[in-house]
């Protein structure tokens, strides 16, 4: 039976209220940021152009030359909750709630004003909460192009044939606690650029071709989390599986051991080297990163680990996807196959941090090697190296003795716990690396271990010199190889 009208009430929310409620969802200044260049990426943009802008009335402008709105999509674009959730969406869209644009941007601004181009016009819209507060209503503003006399990318959308603007302006949140407006915006523009470049790495593009972000008119380089164009970079066999009807693909990375990188690589990586665990990206953006989901702990030896899975925006309600787009949580059926890579890659992770100290059937031979025992493991200084074997030469059979004691010294002193906690902290030993590959260093090493050996003429020596490239120091610089065996072959 159909109840009665006068059953039912009609209880629209209180704008003031409502709206200042909604300012405190959790949105980050960059995770806003990155909401706004969602829809951007979605109206096919090509050019996305962010400014900061702290002098006179400070302001936030992200333009887009994407398809731009008519009036009556700009209407409705400025609705709250114009798109259901479970509506079904463009492939490619990156939107889910229909509130994305509305509550990023006055989660830090209290006016948000949207200008749209499409079809030779400019449409203008406006949410101001100090006017709502006085009016206490749902009051959208129609304003007028010329209030905006001093923005420069305004002019940058009258030029185009299409595109929107977002502007913020009454930054109450940015300012906040902060000693001016200028160093307050300068901070946010750093924070903004990296969560940008890392979240948008597989969709920006510094080539000309693809997708250009430009913030204060410099381009946001794309940060990619895996290492791929390092050539020690372990790619390992990709797994793709249905889930619904929709097809996930899971792609698992093994990072390069930190001796492998190169300095700078290594200060301007340090965040993303603690970032173990899954990347899931939605229409390859990076949505959530840096997490197990506890399907396995977080382990110093384990941070090597990376996880990359793609999901389509049509499982969204399987991920249970939140508004910012920065929290989901894989569903049972997508955690058991991710659960199998991640035991596979985290082994291999745990191989790679530990592989230098190892005994196998490498042909490099070590300075230290791991030992497995029945209490565990242990780790002993090669006596097979050359250069221990070139020092017993030289030595009487008391003094040899004297030079065990001394490697039993070091083997059963060896300092775990520091190590341990200067690895944790992505504190490498790279002072006594670079003073090795100096070639004068290496080239007087070497000439000290032949002599040691019996010179050129011997079989030891001989050996020595030929297959220098298998023992360390000396295997860690290939470059220099080729010059300190020829220098060696000369020595008389």
């Amino acid at each position: 039976m159909a109840s009665d009208a006068s059953d039912e009430i009609v209880l629209t929310p209180f704008a003031p209220a409502l709206l200042e409620s909604m300012r405190a969802i959790g949105y980050s200044f960059e995770s806003a940021v990155a909401d706004i260049l969602d829809n951007s990426i979605s109206a096919g943009a090509q050019n996305i152009l962010i400014d900061f802008s702290p002098l006179g009335d400070p302001y936030v402008a992200i333009f887009d030359d994407g398809r731009g709105m008519d009036e009556p999509e700009l209407n409705e674009a400025m609705r709250h909750g114009c798109t259901h959730p479970s509506q079904q969406r463009a492939e490619h869209d990156l939107g889910r709630f229909g509130l994305g644009l509305k509550t990023a941007s006055l989660s830090q601004c209290r006016q948000l004003t949207v200008m749209s181009r499409s079809c030779d016009r400019i449409h203008l819209r406006q949410w101001d909460l100090d006017l709502i507060n006085e009016r206490k209503d749902w009051i959208l503003r129609c304003p007028r192009l010329d209030e905006f006399p001093d923005i420069d990318l305004v002019r940058r959308l009258q030029e185009s044939p299409s595109g929107t603007l977002v502007l913020w302006r009454k930054l109450d949140r940015l300012t906040a606690g902060k000693s001016s407006t200028e160093s307050a915006l300068g901070e946010k523009a750093d924070l903004c650029r990296d969560h940008l470049s890392l979240v948008f790495h597989r969709l920006a593009s510094t080539t000309g071709e693809g997708l250009r972000i430009l913030l204060n008119g410099n381009p946001i380089k794309p940060e990619d989390p895996f290492f791929t164009r390092h050539k020690h970079t372990r790619t390992l066999p990709r797994e793709a599986f249905e889930c619904n009807g929709e097809r996930i693909e899971v792609v698992p990375y093994i990072l390069p051991h930190p001796s492998k990188l190169k300095r700078r690589s290594q200060q301007e990586g340090s965040a993303l080297k603690r970032g173990q665990g899954l990347y899931i990206y939605r229409n390859r953006r990076l949505i959530v990163w840096g997490t197990w989901f506890r399907m396995t702990p977080q382990e110093e030896l384990t941070k090597l680990a990376r996880v990359q899975v793609d999901i389509p925006n049509s499982l969204d309600h399987l991920w249970t996807l939140d508004i910012k787009k920065s929290s989901a949580y894989p569903p049972d059926i997508v955690r058991s196959v991710v659960k199998r890579v991640i035991g596979r890659i985290t082994d291999t992770s745990r191989r790679t941090f530990t592989w230098r100290g190892r005994r196998t059937d490498s042909e490099i031979e070590y300075a230290w090697v791991r030992l497995e025992t029945r209490d565990g493991y242990s780790y002993t200084i090669n006596r097979d190296h050359p250069t221990i074997k070139s020092l017993n030469n030289r030595l009487r059979p008391d003094e040899s003795v004297h030079l065990n004691d001394l490697l039993d010294l070091l083997e059963h002193n060896f300092p775990t716990q520091a190590l341990y906690a200067d690895m944790a902290a992505n504190h490498l030993p790279t002072a006594a690396k670079t003073a090795q590959g100096d070639t004068e260093h290496l080239l007087s090493q070497a000439r000290r271990t032949l002599t040691g050996l019996g010179g050129t003429t011997s079989a030891m020596g001989s050996f020595f010199i030929e297959n220098l490239e298998r023992f360390e120091p000396f295997s860690n610089f290939s470059s220099s190889v080729s010059f300190l065996k020829q220098e060696l072959r000369n020595e008389p």
